[in-house]
């Protein structure tokens, strides 16, 4: 199973990788968030970004990427190198043989490029959770028995497909599965059935790091993967200035303290500071959540992501950047790649 593609690790010695939340900015559409997404994935293409992964949401009026198999096909269309995957999918919604089909088609379409990402939550809230679970009754609490279906529809001899039933395409594909969290039970059963893991550090930090050791101690050699291999999320915001970066973070610290507020919506202008727009208590939460953000100029982001791997050990990273401004999004991003890749 290739986890790692051939992008470059740069002065940070691992690759580093692509979450793209597809936002739909203040004022926007879905349209062109779409398109933003793939001109995006086009540049991380050229700038040498190892993987390109987009993550299910529904009824969220601010994220594009709710078809998440579709979004991919789009992405990797219109790219020609990197990897472009989910991250993730959140299996408990679907029918493990639809996934199994549908990446089964996006490797045939393009073939030792898509990654298969998967989570156990619902990727929505409670009204969404319920449309779209209509008949199949799952909390989350059979992902590990969903999971072992699914790889069996890809290699039989896992043997948990439903009896007589082949996914074509995907039965022999060689589709790297990963299993995504934000706690210790993913990161036990990646561990467990010798996955690659991917934990979401950069909205729920508090149990990285026990997370990362429980999956390493639990460790099992398989015929996917011989050693573990982590990768971390982290929000990393870049500018020419430091300042600047702090302005266009304010984006992604509103979007934060709307869901903590109950009230999503579309990502936000930036303003030039959050004083007056959030209490004490709830600036303390918002930080604590983020707090696996970098936001800076080339030379403190790249210390600050230093930091973050000595302290993780990370074989590799997947930075998110919320950014109103496509241009600056763009930007922060060419920056990224000439502070870590070059």
């Amino acid at each position: 199973m290739t986890v790692a593609s051939p992008g470059a690790r740069g002065s940070l010695g691992v690759p580093v990788s692509v979450l793209d939340l597809a936002p739909v900015v203040a004022g926007s559409t879905p349209a062109q968030s779409l398109a933003n997404t793939l001109d995006l994935a086009r540049h991380a293409d050229k700038w040498g970004y190892n993987r390109y992964w987009l993550a299910e949401h529904h009824n969220m009026t601010g994220i594009a990427s709710s078809a998440t198999s579709l979004v991919i096909s789009h992405v990797a269309a219109g790219t020609e190198r990197i990897r472009v995957g989910s991250g993730g999918i959140m299996l408990p919604n679907h029918a493990p043989l639809l996934i199994a089909e549908e990446f089964g088609t996006l490797e045939s379409l393009y073939p030792g490029r898509i990654d298969l990402g998967l989570g156990r939550a619902p990727g929505s809230d409670q009204p969404a959770a319920r449309a779209i679970r209509r008949g199949l009754g799952s909390n989350g609490e059979d992902f590990p028995e969903l999971v072992s279906e699914l790889r069996s529809y890809f290699n039989p001899e896992i043997g948990n497909a439903a009896p007589g039933v082949r996914a074509v395409p995907g039965e022999g594909l060689d589709i790297p599965v990963w299993l995504l969290g934000s706690s210790g039970f993913s990161a036990q059963l990646a561990g467990q059935l010798g996955l690659p893991f991917s934990f979401a550090s950069h909205f729920a930090p508090d149990y990285l790091l026990p997370a990362l050791q429980l999956y390493r101690g639990q460790f099992s050699p398989s015929d996917s993967l011989q050693e573990p291999y982590a990768m971390v999320g982290v929000n990393v915001v870049v500018a020419d200035t430091v300042e600047e970066a702090r302005r266009l973070s304010t984006s992604q610290l509103q979007q934060f303290l709307n869901l903590i507020r109950g009230t999503p919506g579309m990502l936000k202008p930036p303003v030039d500071t959050m004083e007056g727009v959030w209490s004490e208590y709830e600036k303390s939460i918002v930080q604590k959540q983020l707090s696996y953000s970098v936001v800076g100029d080339k030379a403190l982001v790249k210390e600050r992501l230093q930091a973050i791997l000595e302290e993780t050990q990370a074989d590799e990273l997947i930075v998110t950047a919320q950014i109103y401004e496509h241009s600056a999004r763009l930007r922060s991003y060419e920056l990224l790649a000439e502070a870590v890749l070059s």
